[in-house]
């Protein structure tokens, strides 16, 4: 069987495809199907005069997303989708299929998330979902390749590792149990036995967020490592985060360009270090006026764009009246990316003053919000590595420098205002200093014995973090929210389809 992502092998042969119809177009003895197998997308030109009269009837009876086989020769050409063609002689129809929901107008989000299941067919979902696929596989070869071991970690679990507000309940056989936070506990006691390992699974968080970065049910990326301090952490860390990005920028340029991502922002990080700061140089950042001015030229500035996409808008409307037909089609594209461009510069005008106004109000000892975050890396090309935070405001494991006062924790957070991807820390290894900490934040420490245990039995130092997938997915792919980074997004308010 051959796939349209092939075609490069097949030229000037016959070739048979089974996919769908993407798009569909006729004019007088031609047919034009962009048909898609789910490998790529290529154009299909059927000719009146060089088909049967059953096959000709068949082309002229397709509709958006009608399944298909299409047997034809490749052709090399660089104007067509894909840098290929096909010359078509013979057409089976496998299903004419009903009008499709989704087409190429402005939809909504709402109506576009209620068909999740058809959503994905388009284009930019089917790129979106590519990246992903390259990112899981070089994330696994970068811990494979350093002798690193995967393992599973239990998703129902007896008690929280990062708090108790945050967790879905559940029954398992009649005892209170919970969908697991994270893994780390667990990965904990395998680093134990196998010195470096790695978890790679679903996590559950119930807080009752909607904002841009959240998921109730993601995936995520857990290493622990034996003998390793934060310095470790944070190096290899970062030596991940850049392996990912060049390992997509290499592979997956097609579906990038598609997404139409900057890429030149990515290189930069593959080529620089990335930048390491402590939380208290990040609020003294914040709290600026430097980033008071850097805000303010902002909001200038989408002022001037906002003034220049509408004073557009209304030029091609004008023209889009005495337009041809291929020209009313770039017209109603361009009308499109321009209503979604003037959404996001409407968007901008409600947040960058409350940006603005948490920043300069920004307390030390606070946790950094989506905001605080976002107004940081805006400043950076490279991911930021904020390290020593103040201890209260970190989970218990973390273990504390020599003065008590700061946990010995790293965030990083991705730069063009994506925020935090990875949370980490050296643990605390101590088993009278982790019984405090038990006590202090009020838990069971019954519960906790088995953890205890690894305190107990050759203790180390050791250290790990956890990578949020989709939020990676979202970084890489330039997308604004993160229920476009996995095929079923699971939210406050989305439980169907």
């Amino acid at each position: 069987m051959i796939y349209i992502n092939q075609l490069s092998k097949h030229v000037d042969e016959q070739v048979t495809l089974k996919g769908w119809v993407y798009n569909y177009r006729s004019s007088g003895s031609l047919v034009f199907v962009e048909m898609r197998d789910g490998t790529g997308l290529t154009q299909c030109v059927i000719a009146k005069d060089d088909v049967s009269e059953s096959t000709w009837e068949a082309a002229s009876s397709l509709k958006q997303e009608s399944s298909l086989e299409i047997t034809g020769t490749v052709k090399a050409d660089d104007r067509s989708i894909g840098g290929h063609e096909i010359h078509v002689s013979d057409v089976t129809v496998i299903q004419i299929a009903e009008d499709y929901p989704i087409t190429p107008k402005d939809h909504g989000v709402e109506f576009l998330m209620n068909n999740r299941h058809l959503w994905l067919r388009s284009q930019r979902q089917w790129a979106a979902m590519r990246v992903r696929n390259e990112i899981i596989f070089a994330i696994h070869t970068f811990f494979q390749e350093r002798n690193f071991v995967q393992m599973d970690s239990p998703i129902f679990t007896g008690n929280a590792a990062e708090g108790s507000t945050t967790l879905f309940e559940t029954e398992f056989f009649e005892e209170p149990a919970y969908l697991a936070q994270t893994g780390q506990l667990y990965g904990e006691a395998m680093a134990m036995a196998h010195g470096l390992i790695y978890t790679f699974g679903p996590t559950f968080r119930a807080e009752k967020s909607k904002t841009r970065r959240h998921l109730s049910e993601f995936w995520m990326i857990e290493p622990e490592m034996a003998y390793y301090d934060l310095e470790m952490d944070m190096n290899l860390a970062e030596d991940m985060i850049r392996f990912i990005v060049k390992t997509v920028l290499d592979k997956r340029a097609n579906e990038l360009k598609i997404l139409e991502r900057d890429t030149t922002k990515l290189q930069a990080l593959v080529d620089n270090p990335f930048i390491r700061m402590t939380y208290t140089e990040a609020v003294d950042i914040l709290t600026s006026k430097a980033t008071a001015q850097m805000l303010d030229d902002m909001l200038a500035s989408r002022k001037e764009e906002e003034k220049a996409l509408k004073k557009e808008r209304e030029e091609i409307k004008k023209e889009h009246g005495s337009a041809k037909k291929w020209r009313k089609k770039q017209i109603e594209a361009r009308q499109i990316e321009i209503g979604a461009r003037l959404d996001q510069i409407e968007e901008d005008y409600r947040n960058i003053p409350k940006w603005k106004k948490s920043a300069q109000e920004f307390e030390w000892g606070n946790d950094f919000g989506g905001s605080d975050e976002t107004v940081l890396t805006m400043q950076y090309d490279v991911p930021v590595m904020v390290t020593h935070w103040p201890a209260e405001i970190k989970a218990f494991y973390m273990k504390r420098d020599e003065s008590g006062k700061h946990a010995l924790g790293v965030d990083v957070l991705a730069p063009e205002g994506y925020g935090e991807i990875i949370g980490g820390s050296q643990r605390e290894d101590d088993l009278e200093v982790m019984r405090e900490r038990i006590a202090e934040e009020g838990l069971d420490e019954s519960v906790f014995e088995w953890y205890l245990d690894l305190r107990k039995f050759g203790t180390v130092p050791h250290a790990g973090f956890g990578l949020g997938l989709e939020r990676t997915v979202a970084w890489l792919c330039g997308l604004s929210h993160v229920r476009e980074t996995i095929p079923f997004p699971r939210m406050m308010g989305r439980l169907t389809p």
